[in-house]
């Protein structure tokens, strides 16, 4: 089910992620940027890193996460993304969506994990599994292919 609107830390999120991708931004190397808060409040942040060769590049959220996770931190709650713009696109970053890999990992680690999001221009948030009607679960594979 989606919100609408964002508490104070949601925003303290988001901007976090803007942080993060302002201090980092390398025109065609890192332009998303990704904020994690966990359950306990602490907050991990990253850039994407872009590759010559596409499939070679990580988006943001699974390094945000990933650093997350290998600093012990494994109560997830929130997740928000933002991209920097180009140099000819303005001065606003916005939060953007993540796209279909990354919503399949966050849903993975836990699917309960809140989504910031964007959605035809609003900012909205959700359930990570509520981004992936129909997906694929360990479970399902358990319990009809194994």
């Amino acid at each position: 089910m989606s919100q609408n609107t964002l508490t104070e830390d949601d925003e303290a999120l988001v901007e976090e992620a803007r942080r993060v991708v302002t201090e980092n931004y390398v025109h065609s190397r890192h332009y998303v940027g990704s904020a994690v808060r966990t359950k306990s409040g602490d907050v991990y942040s990253a850039v994407h890193i872009e590759a010559n060769v596409g499939r070679a590049s990580v988006c943001a959220e699974p390094i945000a996460l990933g650093t997350a996770v290998s600093d012990g931190a494994h109560d997830i709650d929130v997740i928000a993304s933002v991209r920097h713009p180009g140099p000819d696109e303005g001065d606003e970053i916005p939060v953007v969506s993540p796209c279909g890999v990354c919503r399949e990992l966050i849903s993975d680690l836990d699917e309960d994990i809140t989504v910031i999001y964007d959605h035809d221009g609003e900012v909205k948030k959700t359930r990570a599994v509520d981004l992936l009607p129909g997906k694929y679960v360990k479970s399902y594979r358990k319990t009809h292919l194994e």
